[in-house]
């Protein structure tokens, strides 16, 4: 109800309204209009229907519900393509270069490219195109249809019904060709009866006659319901009239079962019928056939794994539940082979291990080759050797053997001339001859020189126990003089030595004696010793 007025009612008023309203939603009385005329549905619920008070509605509508303050800073309108404002006679300065537009300039000009502009020729300058500028609002900017003619839609259906058009006048043509072929056979065998010349006559002018007079055939008529009451529309059937429902294939009472509540027939209509001649076999062919069995396969899954404690649901997650099958199957596959795996290594596999004997696979044939007693070939043709795809035998740079023939200390080289480098010339056995005679004489210098050498006596290193780290057994310390030195480091500790204070005929005396190095020792603090906080 869209009532406008929140004045006080009676409770006969009220009541009288009531009735009302239900009859405008029965259909038995007409349904109540808004400011413009049209018809406001009588479903609508009152919260929707009923305008807010500062409003201050005088009549029934439900323009509150809709956008009825419009932005007068956006507008719907789009570009005006192709639109042209000026057209000039000759260049102007600051206009393209290329076509003489005022509007844009020679890197964003979309014509082609002049062999010489219109700067140069000034001629054939281009109209300056109309530049707009639109403000959207937010639905404007994402419209896909914005600035879209609809009047360019009846080109594309000019073009299908002459497509359309075009076939049915050649399938027309091809029909009457056939027919008329058809006649001027049999009035050649002169053995056609009078009967079947009238009903060739007859298809003959069906067939000439405009499809449009037999188009009503597949029209249906229905009546469809609308808010101002009814009104009879027509459908067209889709339904393929060579197509035969199931349920007619056999009319036998006691044949397949037919539901027609869900329109399923589970068996087979036709059992006794040529499988190559039959299109249905029933529903649980294609139950258990295609995808059908796949899907069966991985509810049958999802139940067991949610029986096992699995958070799995098909219906509630059906991507979590085939991914997860599919996991499973390639984990099954996985442990398939790896239990395979574990057999043949465990038993081994006698198929793969026992290899036939060479005599069996090489040895015999049936080709006949016969020999003379010095061994050359008589009758037949010698056993070819097999070869692979790489270039054999080939020898280069003088060379009588190939590459790699020769193999000494980690490398390969040539067998005819002992050399190691690929690219090399063959020298043959002067070569070999010069390449010992080139390492014994190395060979013999080398041990000349190591023996002319003299080896020489190894020094003795003498370390001073004053700098050293190691104090020798045999060291002797002068009592006294080690007091001294360790009053002289407590000293020394305690001053900064700093070069910026000493004066200048003063002298530090550098000279260090074993009592000064022992006093220094025993006063150094260890930084790994654990009782260095407890020294002072």
């Amino acid at each position: 109800m869209a009532t406008a007025s929140v004045a006080f009612k009676s409770r006969e008023d009220h009541r009288k309204q009531l009735e009302l309203e239900e009859a405008r939603k029965a259909g038995l009385a007409p349904a109540e209009l808004d400011e413009d005329g049209k018809e406001i549905n009588p479903h609508i619920p009152q919260y929707m229907s009923s305008a807010p008070w500062y409003l201050n509605a005088e009549r029934p509508s439900l323009k509150h519900q809709r956008k009825w303050k419009s932005d007068p800073n956006y507008t719907k309108a789009w570009y005006d393509r192709g639109a042209k404002i000026f057209q000039a006679d000759k260049y102007r300065k600051g206009s393209c270069e290329n076509c003489g537009a005022m509007t844009h300039d020679a890197k964003t000009c979309m014509e082609r490219p002049r062999k010489k502009g219109a700067k140069w020729t000034d001629m054939h300058i281009a109209p300056d195109e109309k530049i707009e500028t639109f403000e959207l609002d937010y639905d404007g900017k994402r419209d896909r249809w914005n600035g879209y003619d609809a009047a360019t839609y009846a080109r594309v259906i000019e073009r299908y019904e002459a497509r359309d058009e075009a076939r049915r006048k050649y399938l027309k043509e091809q029909q009457l060709k056939k027919l008329e072929e058809k006649n001027n056979k049999q009035n050649g065998e002169g053995e056609v009866s009078d009967e079947e010349e009238d009903d060739d006559d007859l298809k003959v002018d069906e067939a000439k006659v405009d499809e449009s007079k037999q188009m009503d055939f597949a029209k249906v008529e229905k009546r469809v319901r609308t808010t101002g009451g009814g009104s009879t529309g027509t459908v067209r059937n889709l339904r393929i009239r060579e197509d035969t429902a199931k349920y007619l294939l056999n009319l036998d009472v006691n044949s397949a079962h037919y539901d027609p509540k869900t329109r399923s027939m589970r068996e087979d209509p036709l059992p006794d019928a040529d499988p190559n001649e039959k299109f249905y076999l029933g529903d649980n062919q294609y139950r258990v056939s295609g995808q059908a069995l796949e899907f069966k396969q991985l509810n049958i899954h999802s139940w067991e794994a949610f029986d096992k404690g699995q958070d799995i649901h098909m219906q509630a997650a059906p991507s979590q539940a085939e991914l997860l099958f599919k996991n499973y199957k390639v984990i099954k596959e996985k442990l398939k082979s790896r239990m395979k795996d574990t057999i043949m290594d465990k038993y081994g596999n006698a198929a793969a291990d026992e290899e036939l004997p060479r005599e069996l696979l090489l040895g015999q044939s049936e080709r006949q080759v016969e020999y003379d007693r010095a061994g050359r070939i008589i009758k037949g043709q010698e056993t070819a050797l097999p070869k692979s795809k790489y270039e054999e035998d080939v020898y280069i740079n003088n060379h009588t053997s190939v590459w790699g023939s020769w193999w000494k200390d980690h490398q390969w080289g040539y067998k005819c001339c002992k050399q190691m480098i690929r690219n090399s010339y063959c020298t043959g056995a002067a070569g070999i001859e010069a390449a010992e005679a080139s390492t014994d004489l190395m060979k013999t210098n080398i041990a000349r020189k190591a023996a002319t050498e003299e080896v020489p006596a190894p020094v003795e290193e003498k370390r001073l126990a004053t700098w050293g780290t190691d104090v020798p057994d045999d060291l002797v310390l002068d009592q006294k003089k080690l007091a001294d030195a360790l009053k002289k480091e407590d000293e020394r500790k305690k001053e900064v030595r700093d070069e910026r204070k000493r004066k200048y005929n003063v002298k530090w005396n550098d000279e260090v004696t074993a009592e000064d190095m022992e006093a220094y020792r025993m006063k150094k603090i260890h930084h790994d010793d654990p009782m260095k906080d407890f020294m002072h």
